[in-house]
């Protein structure tokens, strides 16, 4: 695995594989690829961007003659597929969006790497593997009880569900086409560091800190499954050393929380860190309209990936929040850039986008 290509590796999941693979695997080169969109930013990586075995590359996995000119020139050994459109209300607004990064992006990089590396139905790809990282909200939703497992059957009921439905069904159909080597994993709600301000916890972080209104889709009832984003990186990285080709690993915390409890601790955890008299946070929250296709509930099973590779979260909902919030009280300037989109035009000068 000596030139391993991770995508969307300035992003929040992103950055935080780069990161571990960097400092762990010095031995290695990792190539981080991104598109440097507004979810894209490289103070992300500030602390690794000048390490000999780490090259960073702008570039849209949607252009397939850059795609293919850069496994021509790299000649990877490994893909770790990170790179996707990954928010649900965007989604619903500009479909279309999705579909292009989200399936035609990742066929891009399934036709680069089988071509690359000699990809046939009649042989077997030695020391390669392209690892494709989903999402469990391929699986739709949930009743009460139950699990979603590695056999569930697929449902999606949003244009990002769907589009990454559709990509996992393409690297499924490329490795039995093409004997592809390859590898999925459907992970459940990341929280943690560097997570962009438009998702539930870090846009709550961040009003909370300016006495903003705190958005609840509904009655705050939908429950999701939340992984510590650093628990995240270490499973993707006993995946690909460790996982059996062709297979499916499910990923998950183990933290089942509705929306409303999640902010509700959240606001006390920040009442303390900020000061205030105890119920002062709880005050800004407002239930809104809730959004189009709202699955009610996600949960995962990760009893296979927990039996085979012997990975387990590490950490607990309440004491990975708590370092979440720690994390952004201390890093006010990464905050504020990220709000003010300032990062995005250093990145227009700085780099050229092909």
């Amino acid at each position: 695995m000596g030139k391993i290509l991770i995508t969307g590796g300035a992003g929040f999941i992103g950055s935080h594989v780069v990161r571990l693979f960097v400092n762990k695997y010095e031995q290695h080169h990792i190539y981080n690829l991104d598109k440097l969109t507004y979810a894209g930013n490289l103070e992300n990586l500030k602390d690794i961007q000048e390490k000999h075995n780490y090259t960073f590359i702008r570039g849209d996995i949607t252009n397939k003659d850059f795609i293919d000119e850069l496994f021509e020139t790299y000649k990877f050994d490994s893909v770790i597929h990170l790179a996707a459109e990954s928010h649900v209300d965007r989604s619903i607004s500009n479909p279309l969006e999705f579909v292009y990064t989200n399936v035609i992006g990742t066929v891009n990089l399934l036709n680069a790497a089988k071509t690359i590396w000699g990809c046939s139905k009649d042989k077997v790809t030695e020391n390669k593997i392209f690892y494709h990282v989903s999402t469990d909200e391929v699986y739709g939703t949930l009743g009460d009880t139950g699990l979603f497992t590695e056999e569930t059957a697929y449902d999606p009921h949003s244009p990002y569900s769907a589009s990454k439905a559709s990509s996992d069904h393409f690297v499924r159909a490329y490795h039995d086409t093409y004997n592809l080597p390859c590898v999925i994993s459907n992970c459940s709600n990341n929280y943690g560091p560097n997570h962009f301000p438009e998702k539930l916890i870090p846009l709550c972080i961040y009003n909370i800190k300016n006495n903003k209104p705190l958005p609840i889709y509904g009655k705050g009832e939908n429950v999701r499954d939340w992984l510590f984003v650093e628990d995240h990186a270490r499973a993707i990285d006993a995946i690909l050393h460790s996982g059996k080709i062709g297979s499916t690993y499910n990923i998950g915390g183990h933290n089942e929380w509705t929306n409303i409890d999640v902010i509700r601790l959240l606001c006390k955890i920040m009442d303390k860190k900020l000061c205030r008299v105890d119920g002062t946070n709880e005050q800004l929250i407002t239930f809104v309209k809730d959004r189009a296709g709202h699955d009610l509930r996600y949960a995962i099973d990760s009893s296979k990936l927990q039996h085979e590779l012997g990975w387990k979260p590490s950490l607990q909902f309440e004491e990975g929040l708590e370092k979440t919030v720690d994390w952004y009280l201390a890093n006010e300037e990464w905050l504020k850039h990220v709000t003010s989109g300032e990062y995005q035009k250093f990145y227009e000068q700085q780099y050229v986008n092909r």
